[in-house]
């Protein structure tokens, strides 16, 4: 029994059968932009018109584009912070590798003494 529910609290949701919200990253929000701006649009545009079947169009057409706009948007936000992530990182590992050696760059040389010339 215990096996069943591990598998359950695994899957998560699956949209369409083929995108799984809870695990795919800007997933849940992209969806929940896009259908605001969706309702945003066809309401705005049933007001301005009063036609039922425009404004339908009108917003699929606008939760289509904002879903897409803020899955890229995100998406776009994820890797720049990832490499980031990892130019930090890699500098880390830099710092650990090169402490203590003449190598490393914080270390400050020792002020360079001039010899007395003789006169």
């Amino acid at each position: 029994m215990s096996g069943e529910d591990e598998d359950t609290e695994k899957k998560g949701f699956r949209l369409l059968g083929i995108l799984d919200i809870q695990n795919v990253p800007c997933a849940r929000e992209s969806l929940l932009y896009g259908g605001g701006g969706g309702l945003a649009a066809g309401l705005l545009h049933f007001l301005a018109t009063s036609r039922v079947r425009r404004s339908y169009d009108v917003g699929f057409a606008g939760f289509f584009v904002t879903t897409l706009g803020s899955w890229f948007y995100c998406r776009l936000n994820n890797a720049k912070f990832r490499a980031q992530e990892r130019f930090i990182q890699q500098g880390l590992r830099n710092k650990v590798v090169y402490q203590g050696t003449s190598l490393d760059p914080t270390r400050k040389s020792p002020p360079e003494t001039e010899l007395p010339k003789d006169s």
